[in-house]
Order: C-alpha cells, then sequence, then structure tokens
C-alpha cells in the first residue's frame, strides 16, 4: 500500500484534522477505514446507514433576538432555543476532541458578487468527498486567504440526546444565523450538508435581491436559458439532461441582474433505475471519483445494480459538474427566457402543456404541485396531491410569499414565458389512464423554445384559467384538451373541480400574505365547460 500522502494540520478541534485533501487521497482514507468499496466503474460505493434520505422534521433554527420576528416559524422551521444550542455546540466540540477530522474550504454560488465562504468539517473522508464534488472549489491561491463566512460541521457519530438538547430524537441539522454555524449529526446522508447550505442561500440571498431557486437550468446552443421547477417524480433531471442542450446545473440556482448562476459545483443525481439509454449523460459520469451511495452490487462482482431498491429508493450518485459532457463551466448564464413549472398529476386533470400569465406564474410556484400515486407511500391507495411552496417549501427560512413576489419581479423585468407542463397522466387518473409519453413531453418543451407554439392559437381551460396550445408539432392534438382524452368527460369535471378546491384549500394558509394579483388566479371549482 502506498502511504499517505496527506499530514494531519493542527486545529482548535482536534489534533488530527486533513485539510482540502484531493479526492485520490479522500478515496483512498475512505477505503482504508473500511467505509467503501469501488465499483467496477470506478465510483466509490458507500452506505449512509441509518438515514437515507433528509429528515426535514429534524431541521432547527436557532431562536434568538436576530431571528425571532424574521423566521417563517412552523412545521419547515423548528425553533431551538439559543441556550438550547450552545449546550448543544459543547456537546459537539467534546466529542470531537481527539478524533480524525476533515475539513475543506469551498464556496456556495458561481457569481463571485454573491458568494458564500463556506468551511466545512466532516467526521467521515467520504463526506469531504461529497463537499468536494457539491460545492466550489477555491484556486490555492484562494485558499491561502480564505476565511470563512459560515462553518459546517457534521458529526454523524453524534447522537443527540432530546430530553437534554431540545432536539426531537438523536439526529439533527441546526442552523445559527446569529453565530454562521451549521450543525449536522446523528445522520450520516450526505445530502443533509447540500440541503442545509441551499436554505443558508435561500436566507441570505432573497435579502439581497437575489431569487434563490430549486430548478435545473439549461443553455441551448443559441445562447436562450431555460429552468426546470418541478418535485420528486415530475422529470426535472431527465428533462434538463438534454443532448441539444448543455447543463448549467440540476439543482439550486440563484438570479441576479447579470442572470442565471449555479450555487453548486457538482450534481446529487437519483441513480434508481438508471441506464445509459435513459440518461447517457449521468450513467457516463459514474466513472473514478463519483460518490454512489446505498446501492448493491450484483453478486461476485463490483458491478451496481441501479435497479436494486433493496436499500432506498432514494439512492444518489454525486460527482462535479465538469464530469457532464459539455456543461457550462464557470456555471453562469444570461437571464431565462422560458421557465417551465413540472407537475406530475395523477389526477388527470391538467393539460400536457399550458401558457401562463404573470399571476398565474407566481400563484402556480407559491403552489408547488405534483401528485403522490398509490404505491409511493404506505396507506395511498389513490391519487394525493402535495403542495410544495416554491418547490422548495423545506428549504424556505422566510415566508414563502416573499420569494413568490421576487418571482414575479423577475419574471416582468426580464419578460420570461412560463409554462406548466403536466408529465403525469391523461385519459384518466392514476389506474385508469396513462403516463404522459416522455417524448410527447420533450417535444412540447422544445416547441416552446423553438417559439413554435407562438405561431398556434390557445383555448382557456375553465377550471384553472390555463391557455392551451391548439397543436404541437408532432404531438396528437387530441392530448392537448384532457377533457377530450377521458371515456367519461363529466367524470373529468368532477375532478378537474376536486383539484381547483384542493389547491384553494391549500392556499388558505397564505391567502392573507400574498397580493391581490396572486390571488387572482386562483382556480374556480364552480366553472362549467363549454
Amino acid at each position: 500500500m502506498f502511504p499517505l500522502v496527506s499530514e494531519p494540520r493542527r486545529s482548535n478541534l482536534t489534533d488530527k484534522v486533513y485539510a482540502n485533501l484531493s479526492p485520490a487521497e479522500l478515496i483512498e482514507h475512505t477505503l482504508r477505514a473500511g467505509l467503501g468499496a469501488l465499483a467496477d466503474s470506478g465510483a466509490l460505493v458507500v452506505h449512509t446507514g441509518e438515514f437515507t434520505g433528509r429528515a426535514p422534521k429534524d431541521k432547527f433554527v436557532v431562536w434568538d433576538a436576530f431571528t425571532e420576528n424574521l423566521i417563517w416559524w412552523g412545521e419547515v422551521n423548528n425553533p431551538l432555543p439559543a441556550e438550547k444550542f450552545d449546550w448543544l455546540y459543547q456537546r459537539v466540540r467534546a466529542y470531537l476532541q481527539n478524533k480524525t477530522l476533515y475539513l475543506r474550504d469551498v464556496y456556495a454560488g458561481a457569481r463571485e458578487a454573491y458568494r458564500l465562504r463556506i468551511r466545512v468539517i466532516n467526521e467521515l473522508p467520504w463526506h469531504n468527498l461529497f463537499a468536494h464534488h457539491l460545492f466550489i472549489e477555491p484556486t490555492e491561491e484562494e485558499r491561502e486567504r480564505f476565511e470563512p463566512d459560515y462553518t459546517l460541521i457534521v458529526v454523524p457519530g453524534f447522537r443527540a440526546e432530546p430530553a437534554i438538547d431540545g432536539t426531537r430524537q438523536h439526529n439533527f441539522t441546526v442552523l445559527n444565523f446569529s453565530r454562521r454555524l451549521i450543525l449536522i449529526g446523528g445522520s450520516a446522508y450526505a445530502g443533509e450538508m447540500k440541503k442545509s447550505v441551499f436554505t443558508l442561500l435561500n436566507y441570505l440571498l432573497l435579502q439581497r435581491g437575489v431569487m434563490p431557486m430549486h430548478c435545473s437550468a439549461t443553455m441551448g446552443k443559441a445562447g436562450d436559458v431555460a429552468l426546470f421547477f418541478g418535485l420528486s417524480g415530475t422529470g426535472k433531471t431527465t428533462l434538463s439532461a438534454d443532448p441539444e442542450r448543455h447543463l448549467i446545473g440540476d439543482d439550486e440556482h440563484g438570479w441576479d441582474d447579470e442572470g442565471i448562476f449555479n450555487f453548486e459545483g457538482g450534481c446529487y443525481a437519483k441513480c434508481i433505475n438508471l441506464s445509459p439509454e435513459k440518461e447517457p449523460q449521468i450513467w457516463k459520469a459514474l466513472r473514478w471519483g463519483a460518490l454512489v451511495e446505498n446501492v448493491t452490487f450484483y453478486p461476485g462482482t463490483r458491478r451496481i445494480n441501479f435497479d436494486d431498491a433493496s436499500i432506498t429508493e432514494n439512492t444518489r450518485a454525486a460527482y462535479p459538474l465538469s464530469y457532464i459532457e459539455g456543461a457550462i463551466l464557470p456555471s453562469v448564464a444570461p437571464h431565462p427566457s422560458h421557465i417551465f413549472l413540472l407537475t406530475a398529476d395523477a389526477f388527470g386533470v391538467l393539460p400536457p402543456i399550458a401558457r401562463l400569465t404573470k399571476a398565474q406564474a407566481m400563484y402556480h410556484f407559491l403552489s408547488g404541485y405534483t401528485a403522490k400515486v398509490a404505491g409511493t407511500e404506505a396507506g395511498i391507495k389513490e391519487p394525493q396531491a402535495t403542495f410544495s411552496a416554491c418547490f422548495g417549501q423545506a428549504f424556505l427560512p422566510l415566508h414563502p410569499t416573499r420569494y413568490a413576489e421576487l418571482f414575479g419581479q423577475k419574471l416582468e423585468r426580464h419578460a420570461v414565458q412560463i409554462w406548466l407542463v403536466n408529465t403525469g397522466w391523461t385519459g384518466g387518473p392514476y389506474g385508469v389512464g396513462r403516463r404522459m409519453p416522455l417524448p410527447y413531453t420533450r417535444k412540447m418543451i422544445h416547441a416552446a423554445l423553438q417559439g413554435h407554439l407562438d405561431k398556434v392559437s390557445y383555448v382557456t381551460e375553465p377550471f384553472f384559467g390555463l391557455q392551451v396550445p391548439t397543436e404541437v408539432p408532432g404531438v396528437p392534438s387530441e392530448i392537448l384538451w384532457p377533457r377530450n382524452t377521458w371515456p367519461d368527460p363529466t367524470q373529468y369535471d368532477k375532478q378537474a373541480a376536486h383539484l381547483a378546491h384542493l389547491f384553494r384549500q391549500n392556499f388558505e394558509k397564505y391567502r392573507d400574505f400574498a397580493s391581490e394579483e396572486i390571488r387572482s388566479a386562483e382556480p374556480n371549482p364552480a366553472a362549467v365547460m363549454g
């Protein structure tokens, strides 16, 4: 075995801290500790243990004089008293004494004017590899003068005691805006790191007039930019992985006065059922240096079985953006010309593509709708509406209407065309109809991007007031108007009225905070089809 090429440096937390190791060194440390294995592609395979996804109920924000009247407190942002944080932090510091740790100085934000300097301290070497991939690496010269704005400490081996630490259970993510600290403990799921920083950026940038967005972004050969918003299962990653366009980023972006910029330096893609035919760009990215979580090998081999969900459906792969062929580096781009709000409507009501007004765009952005189907979670036997404000409710420290209002200002200032795209069901609800064919969805998006939908006529759908095109090149016209695809159109009317009611019911918690413009776009459950 080759000797370790890295030497520990001293720190006020522990006597052994490895700083800014290369991916090769971090992989070596992981393998030596028995924490991972190499796949035949060269990717490092690890397991995250008890937690294979985020734990949103265990995310806290420190309640103090600074945050008391600023944060959107409640289900999303659970308060932790400042004195409890101080106690927890001291216990974490004591836990870290004599531990071997991995430190990494990184940036969040490709736009230098809004770049956040973050010092990441990890207990696990492969967590530090994740930080290398998902954040932006400074140059050696920049590292020499690096002074962090925030520090992120990740200790999966530390278990909180709820009775004394004020947590819900033994795992936790705590953001302390006053002390510029983030603590993550009790969970080895690496996604907690990137989403805690995204939450931080949602807090800081909105107050500077920059729109933080949970979306993917691509750029065409002519320099036109498209954004894709959507919750899990709506096709955000699949539709942005377009061989005809260049990837800016797959998950988190900011929108400032100059244009779009990626918050991250890499991708964290779901890889369940991954294949070279469905998603060739992601498949090619899972080579040496990539990090793959919670997958298994085919027996007797080091070949990953991407179809095996025995550990979790939420298998993930982390890799640098440079691993995607044709990716935009650095990840900055002009203002978007088109924005697509994706939904997988399992009720079979929404049209496969519709043009939105600014008010409708703000309303649907604030709603963040999709639907779960039977089998996705225990107890779900029929379609269930899911709403996540701004398509990222779990990461919003401030009230959602503040993000929706800024979103509307950006749309108006830059004359963006916005579309609602249903990648869900047609011809009836889940169990009766069928999923919208992906080739048709791609053709609709390409038609919008290429200006073909500027030349066709539109009809207005009455329940949601959506403008539906009467034709799209290469797509059968009959599927564009959902009511016509149902065996019994009167059943469609009942289902549409039901979904419109669910939208209004969800909107009640925002009504008193939303502008009249947003309220004007509410659907009408009492509509009558002409």
